[in-house]
């Protein structure tokens, strides 16, 4: 692990491990709990990391061992229910009191000193924001990594099941902890089975035999496509960033599954005058973890330093850094900001006929282009923010050869043209069935032909049969450079699948749909990409 991990700092201590201690949680299950320590006198402040992922490779190494080395405890948890601990998982009603357990235990512990981070990825950033619905006064700073706070958000989209990285997500969490032998098991048998899973009729229960076994939260959590639904009751923690003072750094990647709740904490924070920073990447959520762990790391490491230990250096002056896509010119790709969006203007193109996209607005809404939609046969997914390893930027170029894709494409660029912010879609659609799911994607042409996706996003059509819906559909935000040359395309479908659930066509809910009905899509004149540009295009 450490020859992949070339370019971290190096640690001045030796490491201590002291396996194995029994944590009791808020009802008394024992929490398997491991202590990583610098091997020298003096005090050293400590560093909570709580997972269901389990704590042996690379969990141990990567935090434990690591962070150790530079100067502090680590106390890495297996959550209730994972990796030996006793009681029943579950994917959010526990961590809160369970955190606060622990840290009583820390605090009769003779090697802690009052000094407390946390520090973790994915639903290891869920678990910290769990003990800041309540942050006790031990806690100094947290570094939230490619970081969850909404786990309905994160498996549904406008009532659509996100359903790739809802099976991915299953997967992880219920064979990680086993260890890599069981876990590299499933993963296989996941990949083999994916299709007969994602197509199943109906979708409930099809995904048993891809992961092995009933899993009954995901079973659970699929079922409740609603966030006003009961179920969903406490398991959103935005509210912890919306009075938190505990300094809180946040990285992500431009195509992380959890881009989007990692902005959301930043803005949140924001409002709230809480210290915060905010690292960007060109990553997706494993990668950040693989090739870019050193500036992860780095990161992380400086942000916990400058907050828990006295003769640390100041982190970087500039609040946000971000990756800038696409074709940089020579010019570095990394822009550190004062804050996220950075000032800048909105721009608007229009769908035009002959599959132009052009910035004068149209005069009024008539049928533009139409196009065929059967979940028979499904428009399929491509890259994107994926927990799989599919993840991330794709040529695009066959699936925008298919009957159900639409592209409209502007004339080239004179100059390099900068999109930094949230991007979206406001579309005006007509369907045969009343019923229909629009995915919207904007993609970088290059001089060649090559089509690679920026961003995108679904909504859900609900309307009468053949009247015209309006819908606007969130696409994520982005920090990329169309060089000169290339050329902004807007990639109209009505799904991507098995990224999520095959819209029936009928109004009934994906997962109990036994029958599927062609939809015929309307798209109308007055449809409209926005994006916020800080640069001018000359075409």
């Amino acid at each position: 692990m450490r020859a992949t991990w070339r370019g971290l700092p190096a640690g001045p201590h030796a490491v201590g491990w002291e396996p194995g201690r029994e944590v009791p949680a808020a009802d008394g299950s024992p929490l398997v709990t491991d202590h990583y320590f610098p091997r020298a006198a003096g005090d050293f402040p400590t560093l909570l990391v709580r997972s269901p992922y389990g704590r042996g490779i690379p969990w141990g190494p990567m935090y434990g061992l690591l962070f150790a080395e530079h100067g502090f405890h680590v106390v890495v948890q297996s959550c209730r229910g994972t990796g030996g601990s006793g009681g029943t998982f579950h994917l959010w009603r526990n961590e809160a009191a369970d955190a606060q357990a622990t840290l009583a235990w820390l605090r009769e512990q003779p090697w802690f000193d009052g000094r407390l981070g946390t520090v973790g990825p994915s639903y290891l950033g869920y678990v910290q924001w769990a003990l800041a619905l309540d942050p006790p006064p031990e806690l100094k700073a947290m570094v939230v990594q490619v970081g969850l706070h909404d786990p309905h958000a994160f498996l549904h989209a406008d009532g659509a099941l996100h359903l790739e990285n809802a099976l991915v997500m299953g997967l992880g969490m219920t064979y990680q902890h086993q260890g890599p032998r069981p876990f590299l098991k499933a993963t296989l048998r996941l990949r083999r089975r994916l299709r007969e899973a994602t197509t199943a009729q109906p979708l409930r229960g099809g995904h048993v035999r891809a992961l092995g076994g009933e899993v009954p939260w995901l079973d659970e959590a699929m079922a409740h496509p609603d966030a006003a639904d009961p179920y969903w009751d406490g398991a959103s923690l935005a509210e912890a960033a919306e009075r938190l003072r505990v300094p809180t750094a946040l990285i992500t990647g431009w195509h992380d599954a959890l881009a989007g709740q990692t902005l959301d904490q930043y803005a949140r924070l924001r409002r709230a005058g809480c210290d915060t920073t905010l690292l960007v990447g060109p990553w997706t959520h494993h990668s950040a973890l693989q090739r870019g762990w050193p500036e992860v790391f780095g990161e992380s490491l400086a942000w916990l330093r400058a907050h828990l230990c006295a003769d640390a250096p100041a982190p970087r002056p500039a609040p946000v850094r971000v990756h800038t896509g696409g074709d940089p010119g020579g010019e570095d790709p990394w822009r550190d900001l004062a804050a996220w969006p950075p000032p800048g203007t909105d721009a608007t193109w229009y769908a035009a006929p002959g599959g132009h996209l052009i910035e004068r607005a149209p005069t009024d809404s008539a049928p533009l282009a139409a196009f065929r939609y059967d979940p028979a046969t499904p428009t399929p997914s491509l890259g994107g923010p994926l927990l799989s390893r599919t993840a991330g930027p794709r040529d695009n170029a066959a699936l925008e050869a298919r009957d159900d894709v639409l592209t409209f494409t502007g004339p080239p660029l004179a100059e390099p043209l900068d999109v930094m912010g949230p991007v979206s879609a406001r579309l005006t659609v007509s369907t045969d069935t009343g019923h229909t799911d629009v995915f919207t994607r904007l993609c970088d042409v290059d001089p060649q032909g090559r089509s690679v996706n920026v961003c995108d996003g679904l909504g859900r059509v609900r309307a009468e049969a053949g009247k015209e819906a309006r819908i606007s559909v969130p696409m994520g935000s982005t920090a990329h450079r169309f060089a000169p040359g290339h050329r902004i395309r807007w990639q109209i479908s009505a799904g991507a699948h098995p990224r999520y659930a095959r819209n029936p066509g009928t109004g009934e809910l994906p997962l109990d749909a036994t029958a599927f009905t062609p939809v015929r899509v309307t798209l109308h004149a007055d449809s409209a990409l926005t994006a916020r540009r800080t640069g001018s295009p000359k075409g």
